[in-house]
């Protein structure tokens, strides 16, 4: 099996990411997960884990984790979603993704345990719980000796398919907000609830600071049920903001450990708060006597990075991209913009999936957008941008519709004047396709 038939074997699979569904089975559930790591001789377990949830940050926050890690001489396993260009993004071992001919011979390893499995009465093998299996395949068998694995939950967290590891050192709550409400809830508390079932006995919660406070209620509620221990990191950190530039900004971080001085090139508020939560998270790998320099702290904040988070493509026109993809991101968008640039009048170009609230999105972009032009990605479950448009025409936004991304960034352009801002934002497929075309990123089969 090479890479090409690699991908497009997974893509077979029932892949909920694009809204395919392979099999008339039920989709993928944890009893098929645990079952098929069982086939494989469960490879999720032998080292500790940090397990990641939220509905915001949690991408962040688990490459400032494993960079810290790394940084204090531990070698670390990463694996997050979805991904820009290529799906070996999301197995990142060594601070590295894997290359695509050990993705390939993984998955070839991998393959007769996964038919096996959606042959058994357990439900079928989804593409995302064939990556999960993978990475953990991975990890054990062809990079023995990783120290930590640090895990991004896919869809909330009780029932997804990472919720394997009994228990996880730590885990973490990133900013909880209204995301799948059809799945997951229909108010922050009830996400919040299905989150924090990767919380078990014995394990640290690290809970971000959040909006709604009974996020951090329905948190602590689970700590106590299962013998878990709670670090509130809105109540035992502060953040003060210091310089800040289009590449980077300083922040003070005063927490249980005293203050420090610190810098991160990631923007926005936001990943101040989120460099927070790594630091707690950290202090709690600390306190199960894990030997993390201090310098190690300051070091990983400062070189953790991820494309496509509030990332400038250019500043000349300035062109700055982000996945903001619900309301609660929009906003944080609009305030990133405001405070870290300097522009004129702001372009927007937006692409959205069917299961967003746009409605949501176009409230918080109105504040700064003179006008918004909706796209569509290369991907099945791309909102129709003639809808989107209607719907930002509703809230009284400006917008148009274009075909494409690279279209509507040539729309974008064309309307900027000197002094003007290009913003591209609502999906991340947005923004890797926006990548390929702007800095010419390469694709290896999405």
């Amino acid at each position: 099996m090479d890479y090409d038939e690699a991908i497009d074997y997974l893509l077979s699979l029932s892949d909920m990411e694009r809204g395919y569904q392979a099999s008339a089975n039920p989709v993928m559930n944890l009893e098929t997960m645990r079952s098929l790591l069982a086939r494989l001789n469960d490879p999720q377990r032998g080292r500790p884990t940090v397990h990641v949830t939220g509905s915001k940050g949690k991408g962040s926050v688990s490459a400032m984790v494993a960079a810290i890690l790394r940084q204090g001489g531990f070698s670390t396993a990463l694996y997050t979603s979805p991904h820009l260009h290529s799906f070996t993004e999301r197995i990142n071992i060594g601070g590295d993704p894997v290359s695509p001919r050990e993705f390939a011979a993984g998955l070839e390893a991998i393959r007769d345990a996964i038919a096996a499995e959606r042959e058994g009465v357990h439900g079928d093998v989804s593409t995302f719980g064939a990556l999960t299996a993978l990475f953990f395949w991975l990890v054990r068998a062809q990079v023995p000796h990783v120290d930590w694995q640090v895990v991004e939950a896919g869809l909330g967290g009780s029932f997804d398919a990472t919720n394997v590891i009994e228990p996880p050192e730590v885990a973490i709550i990133t900013p909880v907000s209204l995301e799948h409400t059809a799945i997951l809830g229909s108010t922050p508390a009830e996400i919040a609830r299905d989150k924090a079932g990767i919380i078990k006995a014995g394990t640290t919660a690290v809970v971000a600071p959040q909006r709604d406070p009974a996020v951090v209620e329905v948190v602590r509620e689970r700590c106590a049920a299962v013998g878990a221990e709670l670090v509130d990191v809105g109540a035992a950190y502060e953040v003060v903001p210091g310089e800040r530039h289009p590449w980077g900004q300083a922040f003070r971080l005063i927490g249980p450990k005293g203050e420090r001085q610190m810098r991160t090139p990631m923007l926005g508020f936001h990943q101040l708060e989120n460099a927070a939560t790594a630091v707690a998270a950290i202090e709690a790998i600390r306190a199960r006597t894990f030997l993390i320099p201090e310098p190690a702290i300051v070091d990983g904040i400062a070189r953790a990075r991820l494309p496509g988070r509030l990332e400038v493509m250019s500043q000349g026109p300035l062109i700055v991209a982000d996945g903001a993809h619900n309301g609660e991101s929009a906003e944080a968008l609009v305030r990133a913009l405001r405070e870290y640039f300097e522009w004129k009048r702001c372009l927007v170009v937006l692409g959205c999936t069917r299961d967003k609230d746009v409605a949501a999105i176009g409230a918080q972009l109105r504040e700064v957008a003179d006008l918004v032009i909706c796209a569509q990605f290369r991907n099945a479950r791309s909102l129709d941008p003639q809808q989107i448009a209607a719907t930002l025409k509703g809230t009284g936004v400006a917008a148009t519709d274009e075909g494409s991304v690279p279209g509507a960034i040539d729309l974008a352009l064309s309307q900027a004047g000197e002094g003007d801002l290009v913003c591209i934002t609502g999906s991340l497929y947005v923004v890797a396709e926006a990548r390929e075309y702007l800095l010419g990123e390469s694709v290896i089969r999405q």
